[in-house]
């Protein structure tokens, strides 16, 4: 099924039957990703007296319940009322789907000596993602992390201080006018920095004037065989009023 899109007077050509998904399943087992000292998810059947939602048990149906953490349990798109004190809804931050976005791989490095936030810390810079862009300046960016293992779709994430993005990478995107950003790590900050988030921070331009229709997306995972270079990304979300969603980004490559 192919289609052609009109965007900005460019005609773009997708293949609908072939859609990429760079999501990670929510499951209840050790195999889920976990961060944020959070325990796995739990989905178990609903208990009414002697009565258990499970058909192999005797219901007629399936009915579970389901207790989990958007930002510790897998893939998830969150907007500025993350780390603002009012409450503020990814589901009315993100009223439009479809973006230009562009794919790139980004193997963090130590920062220098005078940059370095405690230990040896690796980082994303901005000379980095601009080296890989190679001018461009899409409506979304999806960063995948060097090594990029299949492990990421299992990973324990905490107390593994994992790279960050650094915030003038951050600002850098904000500064070019892009207004999605994904990630394959727990988040596009530090692990342990303080409550600075710096990073969020400067990509939603918090709390000066807050990008109220920008989101960050975290906790997904490229395969190798998605190669870098542009593509168009449904960034699809459960509509839950909430900072975080769990989310579906799925990306079409550009014939």
């Amino acid at each position: 099924m192919k289609t052609t899109i009109e965007h900005k007077g460019k005609s773009i050509n997708i293949d609908l039957s072939k859609p990429l998904d760079i999501s990670i399943p929510l499951q209840a087992s050790e195999e889920n990703p976990l961060a944020w000292y959070q325990n796995q998810p739990i989905i178990e059947p609903v208990k009414m007296g002697d009565w258990t939602g499970k058909v192999s048990e005797g219901a007629s149906v399936n009915f579970n319940n389901v207790f989990f953490n958007p930002h510790a349990h897998g893939t998830h798109t969150e907007c500025f009322g993350h780390i603002s004190k009012e409450f503020h809804s990814v589901n009315e931050a993100l009223k439009t789907f479809f973006f230009l976005a562009e794919v790139i791989s980004i193997k963090p490095k130590a920062p220098a000596p005078m940059e370095r936030a405690g230990g040896a810390d690796e980082i994303i810079s901005e000379e980095s993602i601009s080296k890989a862009l190679k001018g461009k300046t899409p409506e979304a960016i999806v960063i995948r992390t060097l090594p990029n293992s299949s492990i990421k779709r299992s990973k324990h994430w905490s107390d593994t201080n994992w790279p960050f993005l650094h915030e003038k990478a951050a600002l850098f995107l904000r500064e070019i006018g892009v207004k999605h950003l994904l990630i394959d790590l727990p988040s596009v900050d530090k692990e342990k920095d303080e409550g600075k988030l710096l990073a969020h921070k400067a990509f939603w331009n918090f709390p000066q004037n807050p990008r109220a229709d920008c989101t960050i997306t975290e906790l997904i995972y490229v395969p190798d065989s998605v190669e870098d270079g542009s593509y168009l990304l449904n960034l699809q979300m459960a509509s839950f009023e909430n900072d975080a969603a769990p989310s579906k980004p799925v990306l079409y490559k550009i014939l």
